[in-house]
């Protein structure tokens, strides 16, 4: 069974790693602007520190717990933690080959110097010790390691620097340790002094200054050898809902534990003297496996400060501007424009000021009576935020806000207790399940007395930052069936109030893994009696083993699945008999791809009385999403948003040629070529050609000829044998509903 199951299961870190080196691959890729390719590189680390934080920090606790069942892969959690560390370490070496080699060199080509202490000039070194002792100096506490100093808390992810010492005075042999942590107020990277007639923009590692200035700090000592390390800690979360406490007093108090999370790993220098790994790593408890030798800068995620620091705009993207909604002209507002038809709007190429203007006008709108929104990110002096807080004075105003949004408790906590202070009814959800869907409802009374809803619904987080790189999809609606639900979905998540029946919308943890599932098996029986069956999806990540299983035997039916998966994926796709109908890309450029969109062609153009469906929403198909979390996904329902959404948006992605990579049988991606008659085709990128669209550049048409098919009718053309069919055909249910119908039943957090 287990070698079964790793078969048809690829295991989801070893996927998660590949994804991080789809980004790593544009760090690398030199078409890129050379900045950029800086920033990708610091996404990579940043990346490898929650999946460090996170996953392995849990391999770890399951190790320790006793907990050795094996996983849909097949594979024990130690079995796991072995082969994830060794790819860990071979793409550490990656990245750090990435820098040495590439993205260093060319920065001295651009003259963007990173010099070291013996590089620089008598001038540069005055000027960076008279930063040191006005700055650095007054923050900084040298501790020295000895009995009477225990080695000091090391926070997780500072820089720190160690130092092995040793006493000047006679009969002083023995090295003590001492340890100095890089102060985080301050820039990782200092800007030195102009040289006359260079132009050239030189930097020092803020940590390179501290350790040239060490002898200050420790008179009386002969510093041996110093090294730059990092620690990185556990960082899960664990409530103890049984007790009495508030969700915010444990999120609270969870946040303050998170400070004495076990060490996970130690990123230390590569020249480091094999004493102070030594005492390091024996101070942390940790295996040598965990020990990470850098060849060079500890911490390569502080290169988004270097990408921050320099003004050049011909080493970065273009600027790029998402189109404004401009109403129609016979429109009042807004909200006349939504009693007319449904927007779509597809972000960064739409501009999400529509979103906040959406907001802005109904807190200001004196016919608006209530508002009600969930919030699970939002960005720092948020103007969502503030036009809650103002609606609250004169409306009904509720806010949903998820506390435990990882990394962002602290300051979703902030926003609770601000929201509440300006008089908003807030609410933190269902406990066990994270509040992950996004949506905002409005109530006005129209000028005939009528009582209306407006709606917002999302893929992505009300964030006006984020929305200008992440890729998303909203739909601002009055349609009556659609807000109906969605006021539903507010009872359920401030009163607890559930139904069986949330349609239109696709809701979780109750209706959406069995809806989805039935719309797979839809395809399936489509494709069975020789109709259109077609299944487009575009999501983040794709884990839940009953969905996999469904779109194996949809495949297997004859149906034709695209599935365009940005991060982890554990469908094998291409396995003959099992999955040879399925394909598997992931693009990875400019902007984040975080949108999600559901197309079913519900045997379409074979059928008259059939009509192609489109969903789009906040899920992923990962358990998390569809089991832990409340999410929806909403229907398209006007034609034209779904020729827009069919022949613009999912056509240009399944065309890409520039940033798609394939995902083969054996869990490796591989760059897409598209060639013709011998000869290589220029290179198509979706989110140029999205961005061309939104400017004018490019018709929404326009996508290449040999994309043409991409949505048209297909039929299943290879036969079944006669048992299986019937076997498809005549199945009530297929076991992965019935063992959703099961995890239903569970109750949230159990």
């Amino acid at each position: 069974m287990e070698e079964k199951q790793r078969k048809l299961f690829i295991s989801r870190d070893s996927s998660w790693l590949n994804f991080n080196r789809r980004v790593l691959e544009e760090a690398q890729d030199a078409t890129n602007p050379l900045l950029e390719r800086v920033k990708f590189l610091a996404i990579t680390a940043s990346n490898l520190d929650e999946f460090v934080e996170v996953r392995i920090a849990g391999m770890l606790q399951r190790i320790e717990e006793g907990l050795g069942e094996p996983g849909p892969d097949g594979m024990t959690a130690q079995d796991l933690l072995d082969e994830i560390t060794a790819d860990m370490h071979d793409l550490v070496a990656e990245q750090y080959s990435c820098w040495n080699n590439m993205l260093h060199p060319a920065l001295c080509k651009e003259n963007i110097r990173i010099l070291q202490w013996d590089e620089l000039t008598d001038e540069a070194r005055r000027a960076a010790t008279e930063l040191y002792q006005r700055d650095v100096d007054p923050l900084l506490t040298p501790i020295t390691i000895d009995p009477r100093h225990p080695f000091p808390r090391v926070l997780n992810k500072a820089l720190c620097v160690a130092l092995l010492l040793r006493r000047k005075r006679k009969g002083a042999n023995a090295a003590v340790l001492g340890v100095v942590t890089v102060p985080r107020a301050l820039p990782r990277f200092i800007r030195l002094p102009k040289i006359e007639g260079s132009s050239s923009e030189d930097f020092l590692f803020l940590h390179d200054l501290i350790e040239h200035q060490a002898a200050g700090m420790y008179r009386g000592y002969e510093i041996v050898s110093t090294a730059a390390f990092r620690v990185t800690r556990n960082s899960n979360l664990y409530f103890e809902e049984e007790e009495s406490r508030s969700l915010l007093e444990a999120v609270r108090s969870e946040l303050h534990n998170r400070r004495k999370g076990d060490a996970v790993r130690l990123e230390i220098e590569q020249d480091a003297h094999p004493e102070i790994i030594d005492r390091l790593r024996s101070n942390f408890e940790l295996d040598e496996s965990q020990v990470f030798r850098t060849d060079g800068p500890v911490n390569l995620s502080r290169m988004f400060n270097l990408y921050g620091d320099i003004n050049r705009p011909d080493l970065k993207y273009a600027p790029f501007a998402g189109r404004e909604l401009r109403l129609h002209r016979k429109s009042v507002d807004i909200f006349d424009e939504l009693r007319h038809h449904d927007v779509l709007l597809h972000h960064p190429y739409d501009s999400y000021d529509a979103v906040v203007s959406f907001i802005e006008a109904a807190a200001e709108d004196p016919s608006v009576v209530s508002m009600k929104q969930t919030l699970y990110r939002t960005s720092a002096d948020s103007p969502i935020f503030r036009a809650l807080t103002e609606a609250a004075q004169s409306k009904e105003v509720t806010v949903v806000v998820e506390l435990t949004a990882r990394f962002d408790e602290a300051s979703n906590i902030r926003w609770a207790r601000n929201l509440e202070d300006a008089g908003v009814q807030v609410f933190h959800g269902i406990v066990g399940l994270k509040t992950h869907c996004k949506l905002a409802l409005v109530v006005r009374r129209e000028a005939d007395g009528v009582m209306r809803r407006y709606a917002h619904l999302g893929t992505g987080n009300y964030n006006p930052v984020t929305s200008r790189f992440y890729t998303d999809v909203s739909l601002l609606t009055s349609d009556p069936a659609i807000t109906a639900s969605v006021h539903s979905v507010f009872n359920y998540l401030t009163a607890h109030s559930e139904s069986d029946d949330y349609a239109p919308l696709l809701v979780a943890p109750l209706t959406m893994a069995e809806s989805m599932i039935r719309l797979i098996q839809r395809e399936t029986e489509h494709a069975l009696a020789g109709r259109t069956a077609r299944i487009v999806a575009k999501m983040n990540s794709l884990l839940e083993e009953s969905i996999i299983e469904a779109l194996y035997a949809a495949s297997q039916a004859g149906v034709e699945i695209d599935l365009i998966i940005r991060g982890i994926c554990s469908l094998r796709p291409g396995m003959p008999g099992v999955s040879e109908r399925i394909r598997v890309r992931s693009i990875v450029g400019r902007f984040l791809e975080h949108s999600r969109i559901f197309y079913f062609a519900n045997g379409h153009g074979s059928d008259g009385g059939t009509q192609e469906e489109f969903y789009c929403g906040s899920v992923d198909w990962m358990p998390r999403n569809l089991f832990e979390r409340c999410e929806v996904a909403f229907p398209i329902k006007d034609p034209a948003l779904c020729n827009r959404l069919r022949n613009e948006i999912l056509s240009a992605y399944l065309a890409d040629t520039a940033k798609t990579r394939l995902l083969r049988p054996d869990g490796v991606y591989t760059r897409l070529t598209d060639t013709a008659e011998g000869k290589t085709t220029p290179a198509f990128s979706a989110q140029q050609f999205l961005m061309e669209v939104a400017e004018g550049r490019a018709a929404a048409d326009a996508i290449p000829r040999s994309t043409a098919a991409l949505f048209a009718p297909v039929l299943r053309t290879t036969a079944l044998p006669e048992t299986v069919e019937e076997e498809l055909r005549t199945a009530d249910l297929p076991e992965a509903v019935k063992r959703v119908r099961k995890q239903r039943v569970r109750k949230p957090g159990a």
